[in-house]
């Protein structure tokens, strides 16, 4: 019945990231990448098992809408499973939400020079890679903690850690 549970809870989160990416793909694959969905990696501060439902929600956000898609497939899920990683290893030592959070949102910032570096070198953009690096990690500094008080809401309503196991 968990496993059930997870299944689908990890669909249904891969499904609301696609979506949230659909409503804003203009904004949501250049070097200024203000992709809303971003937020969603907050659940990971509550429940490691959310760890897929947002990994496939980033594959079929590329897949499905962007532009360069062959690369920001293999880069931009490589970002997002490395910076979750990273945040899942400070959760077993941090314990504090908020704290989690601004930990969660540097490390996707900074992780960011993943995604620079495919703007740059593979997709031959012609500005430097500092700037590359700075626009889309501000970028997703911002998105990211807009998305602490408005994920931490959403939890006190819904138990993110408690969802996978509620029967």
């Amino acid at each position: 019945m968990k496993l059930n549970r997870s299944l689908a809870t990890n669909g249904v989160l891969a499904a609301l990231y696609v979506v949230a990416t659909a409503l804003i793909q203009p904004f949501g694959f250049t070097h200024i990448q203000f992709r809303v969905p971003e937020m969603f990696n907050h659940l990971i501060v509550f429940n490691k098992h959310y760890f897929w439902g947002i990994i496939l929600g980033v594959f079929l956000s590329n897949l499905f809408f962007s532009p360069m898609a062959v690369y920001d497939i293999s880069f931009g899920v490589a970002h997002s499973a490395l910076s979750l990683l990273i945040t899942i290893g400070f959760g077993k030592f941090i314990k504090n939400i908020w704290i989690l959070m601004g930990i969660n949102t540097l490390v996707f910032s900074f992780n960011m020079f993943i995604i620079s570096f495919m703007v740059k070198n593979l997709l031959q953009v012609d500005l430097s890679f500092l700037f590359i690096w700075l626009t889309t990690s501000i970028s997703e500094f911002v998105i990211m903690a807009i998305g602490i008080p408005v994920m931490y809401a959403i939890h006190k309503r819904l138990r993110f850690d408690q969802f996978m196991t509620r029967a």
